[in-house]
C-alpha cells in the first residue's frame, strides 16, 4: 500500500511542483540526488463547491397549459360541459377567454403573421416554395406550378419566453394546483 500512495505523491508533486518534478526524473534516471532548493509545499486539496441537485425538469408545453390556466382558466373552460349554458353566457365567458389568452399568448410568443401577404393575395407557385411556411392546399396532385391564392398568412413565433418553472419533483405534471379556501 506504501508504494501505490508514493506513487500518487510522486505524480502531483511532479505534476504541481517544478523542483519535485526534476528531482523525480533525476532519481528515476538513476542520477545522484538533486539539491533540494527548497522544501516541496504539500498539495493541499482545493475545496469544491457544493453541486446543487439539478431541478425537476418539466416540459416547456406543460409550463405553458399552466400558464394559460392560471391567467386565463383555459383548461376550465376546455374542460367545462357547456350543455346547461345559453349561447348568451357562453359568450360572455369566450370574450374575457379570449381577450385573456391572446395576452398569454402575446407575452410569450410575440406571434406574427409567417408571409407579409394579405390573404387573398396571388402567390407564385413555380418556385420551390418552402414547406415549413407554405402548406398547398386544394387540387395539389395536379398542380404544376404556376400561383395560387393565399387563404391564411400563417403565424410565425418572435420570441420564446415561456415562464420558468421552479417547481418540486412530484408537481412537474401539474399544470393548476388544486385550490383550497381556509378560514371561511
Amino acid at each position: 500500500m506504501g508504494r501505490i500512495v508514493l506513487a500518487f505523491r510522486s505524480f502531483f508533486q511532479s505534476l504541481f511542483n517544478a523542483d519535485a518534478a526534476r528531482r523525480i526524473a533525476a532519481a528515476l534516471a538513476g542520477d545522484a540526488p538533486v539539491a533540494v532548493e527548497e522544501q516541496p509545499q504539500p498539495i493541499t486539496p482545493q475545496p469544491t463547491k457544493p453541486v446543487a441537485p439539478p431541478k425537476p425538469k418539466r416540459s416547456d408545453a406543460v409550463t405553458l397549459l399552466a400558464t394559460l390556466q392560471r391567467e386565463a382558466r383555459f383548461i376550465d373552460f376546455i374542460k367545462e360541459p357547456l350543455d346547461g349554458f345559453s349561447d348568451e353566457q357562453v359568450g360572455a365567458v369566450v370574450r374575457d377567454l379570449h381577450r385573456d389568452c391572446g395576452a398569454v399568448l402575446e407575452r410569450v410568443f410575440q406571434l406574427r403573421p409567417a408571409v407579409d401577404d394579405i390573404e387573398g393575395a396571388t402567390i407564385d407557385t413555380s418556385g420551390n416554395l418552402d414547406p415549413g411556411l407554405y402548406r398547398l392546399t386544394g387540387n395539389v396532385s395536379s398542380h404544376a406550378g404556376g400561383s395560387g391564392t393565399l387563404q391564411h398568412h400563417g403565424w410565425k413565433v418572435n420570441k420564446f419566453d415561456v415562464p420558468i418553472w421552479n417547481g418540486s419533483e412530484s408537481a412537474v405534471m401539474v399544470v393548476a394546483e388544486a385550490e383550497v379556501e381556509v378560514g371561511a
